[in-house]
């Protein structure tokens, strides 16, 4: 009886071991996330592989790379049948951790590892591999321009207007779209489909102040795009040309048309009196070239005293520029020995 019992005992010790329960590592979950276009490594937390030992890598439930350490350094692969891992793959021969480059949406799985030697090891890591985000577009939705009237028992009571806008993506997947005013969520949608659009709208007044943003996020990473509310939130009057013009528009168009008609009559003004000017200033210069005044002085020079007859006369002429002018001279008489020497003095 107890040969039987130590019989059974090693039996159960060696199906054990075969199985990996002794001196093994329980298989352990781990989750991975990694944004597309980047690489990831899976850890085996392993220090260094024995000889003797073999390495699997497994994909899906497919092996898609094998490793021996019978002979250093000789390490063979094998890749899965569709290829998405060729050229991508780059395994640590001393820990045989397996680092997978420039990894795409489709390597999301589960990928298993078992180690298998003196012990065995067996984990499991689940990647999941996630698209970069495109930036949340905000758009004002003009055609859906509505107005809530506000009730009021006054006749001077006027409805206060909304603004329609909308928040989109294209081609995301696993994702989250939010609406935030300030960092109090207002609205969301997920969304766990691959590629497709996804669209959330927003109403605010048009004379809001409060800050507003579009988010949209996965588990690692976000966009955000903030509101701008003057640049996109134009009034219904604005967006539509054939509504009635509100009264702070009509007085714009007053106060151009007036502005207008000042500037027309100022240029009308200046060019009377420019031509009004030049007219008098050639009316001016006409006149002086007309009159021309000159003064005649005459000085007595003894050099010029002109010895004449008794009772001569003699006329002298004296020329001015526009108007001759005469003047008689008369004799003065001074008696003399021989003959008399008239001076001429104005008569």
């Amino acid at each position: 009886m107890l040969h039987t019992l130590v019989w059974f005992c090693l039996f159960c010790l060696c199906w054990w071991s075969m199985m990996g329960v002794f001196g093994a590592e329980t298989n352990k979950i781990q989750m991975v996330s990694v944004m597309e276009g980047d690489s990831v490594t899976l850890n085996t937390d392993v220090t260094e592989i024995q000889e003797y030992y073999n390495i699997v890598w497994k994909f899906g439930g497919e092996d898609f790379l094998k490793t021996t350490t019978k002979r250093k350094n000789h390490i063979f692969r094998y890749d899965v049948v569709d290829g998405r891992f060729r050229d991508r793959l780059k395994l640590d021969n001393q820990t045989g951790s397996l680092t997978i480059t420039n990894i795409t949406t489709q390597h999301t799985g589960d990928y298993k590892l078992e180690i298998r030697g003196a012990k065995m090891i067996s984990k499991t890591f689940n990647v999941s591999v996630y698209a970069r985000l495109p930036v949340p577009v905000i758009s004002s939705n003009s055609s859906q321009c509505s107005s809530s009237s506000s009730s009021s028992s006054s006749s001077s009571s006027s409805s206060q207007q909304n603004c329609s806008l909308v928040c989109s993506v294209v081609n995301v997947s696993d994702v989250t779209l939010s609406w935030y005013k300030g960092n109090s969520l207002l609205s969301s949608i997920s969304v766990s489909d691959l590629s497709i659009s996804l669209s959330l709208p927003l109403e605010v007044e048009y004379q809001d102040k409060n800050s507003y943003s579009c988010v949209i996020n996965n588990p690692i990473s976000n966009q955000t795009t903030h509101l701008n509310i003057t640049q996109l939130c134009l009034t219904c009057s604005v967006l539509d040309p054939h509504s009635p013009p509100e009264q702070d528009s009509l007085l714009e168009v007053l106060i151009s048309a007036a502005a207008g008609s000042l500037l027309i009559v100022a240029a009308v003004m200046f060019f009377w009196t420019y031509r009004k000017c030049r007219k008098t200033d050639r009316e001016v210069q006409t006149c002086d070239e007309e009159l021309t005044y000159a003064e005649t002085t005459f000085y007595k020079r003894n050099s010029h005293k002109l010895k004449v007859k008794e009772d001569h006369v003699t006329y002298a002429t004296v020329k001015t520029k526009k108007r001759p002018t005469f003047r008689l001279l008369r004799p003065k008489y001074t008696p003399s020995d021989s003959e008399s020497v008239h001076e001429f003095s104005d008569w």
